[in-house]
């Protein structure tokens, strides 16, 4: 919350200088210019510990490891995003249409949705680890 209107700050309208000086290289490559990793080259792809996936940009919470599986693909996939923390948008890059999917309340780039997951809906939320920080829910273990 900002301290003068007690509303919440617009991360969404952050200038770029601010991202570069806050993120890694790699995080700002792929989450504020659209980049994306390497299949089976991110640190989250194989992971299977319970707990909560948060943007790495601005911590939000972002999907539960109980809805993440094991696509094949090289990268986290999860079945389900965390209440209302993602949006999606018509990506037409790369002679492709798909649909991008990105935090809501940063606007950081995670990945793509796509209609070939498993049940309960079908989707598989194919996201890039850089644009997530793991936090291990040890409880639940």
């Amino acid at each position: 919350m900002s301290n003068a209107s007690n509303q919440p700050e617009d991360m969404k309208n952050k200038p770029k200088s601010y991202w570069q000086q806050k993120l890694e290289p790699n995080t700002f490559f792929v989450t504020r210019c659209s980049g994306t990793e390497a299949p089976f080259t991110g640190k989250y792809w194989d992971n299977h510990l319970p707990g909560i996936y948060k943007c790495s940009n601005c911590g939000q919470p972002l999907f539960d490891a109980k809805d993440k599986f094991d696509s094949g693909t090289g990268w986290p996939s999860f079945t389900r995003f965390e209440g209302d923390s993602v949006e999606s948008r018509t990506d037409n890059s790369h002679g492709m249409q798909r649909e991008e999917v990105v935090c809501k309340h940063c606007g950081a780039h995670l990945g793509h949705v796509f209609e070939d997951g498993p049940e309960p809906t079908g989707l598989r939320y194919c996201i890039n680890s850089a644009s997530l920080d793991f936090h291990e829910d040890k409880v639940r273990k």
